[in-house]
């Protein structure tokens, strides 16, 4: 185990708890056969900060018990030096939140979570090892899939043009990125959903609760998940 990875994002990490799934990281770790790895910054976000506020401490609890267990690890588990990935994290915070401006202001895309995990990825790339970010966030996601279009969004959120430094799209073209929603597919694939036999309602029910826990997935691609594991039931 550990030729490849899945690195978790924040956002990701959070929706799987807030919806009382945390318990399936471990079994799909056993299906995926790789390294499930978590940023020193991700850490601070799902477990450090939020374990002394009363609201959220239960859920940063469950989480250092996947880190105890070592279900999530640090990425030393893989010979990643925490200090390449701040010094990596730091370029790509630098490019990230200088790619899009409006009326001379430049718009704020990524947070250190967020680009930590693309640290990782760049460095386990460098090395040859196959991985993906696990990232329920919007912005990240477009940035790297279809940055255009996240220009359009924006464009349409702020309500005025934004230039676009093109030449910094290059930097975020090779990252592979995949939301709760997909893992909760492979999930309820497998038969690991500890819920009564509802049949194709469990996907439904999982599919939604990603999505109102801050997944950034829409109707129609819940429609398309739902269809596509019609198709092979």
């Amino acid at each position: 185990m550990g030729s490849k990875a899945l690195i978790f994002d924040s956002s990701t990490l959070i929706n799987f708890g807030l919806n009382g799934l945390l318990y399936l990281l471990a079994e799909l770790k056993e299906r995926f056969g790789g390294k499930f790895l978590i940023t020193k910054d991700v850490k601070y976000e799902t477990v450090d900060r939020p374990r002394n506020v009363k609201k959220f401490e239960l859920n940063a609890l469950k989480i250092n018990t996947l880190i105890a267990n070592h279900v999530l690890e640090m990425p030393s588990a893989m010979g990643i030096d925490e200090q390449e990935i701040v010094k990596e994290a730091k370029r790509i915070l630098r490019t990230a939140n200088h790619t899009f401006k409006a009326k001379e202001r430049w718009i704020h895309l990524i947070d250190k979570g967020e680009a930590s995990c693309l640290a990782l990825s760049f460095l386990l790339n460098e090395r040859g090892i196959e991985n993906i970010i696990a990232i329920d966030e919007r912005t990240t996601r477009m940035l790297c899939e279809k940055p255009e279009n996240l220009r359009e969004l924006m464009e349409n959120k702020l309500h005025t043009k934004l230039e676009a430094v093109e030449k910094n799209y290059a930097m975020f073209k090779n990252f592979k990125i995949i939301r709760s929603s997909e893992l909760l597919y492979i999930a309820y694939k497998y038969g690991l959903v500890k819920l009564h036999d509802h049949g194709s309602e469990v996907l439904d029910a999982l599919l939604y609760g990603a999505k109102f826990k801050g997944c950034a997935i829409s109707r129609e691609e819940i429609d398309e998940i739902k269809e596509i594991a019609r198709e092979k039931e």
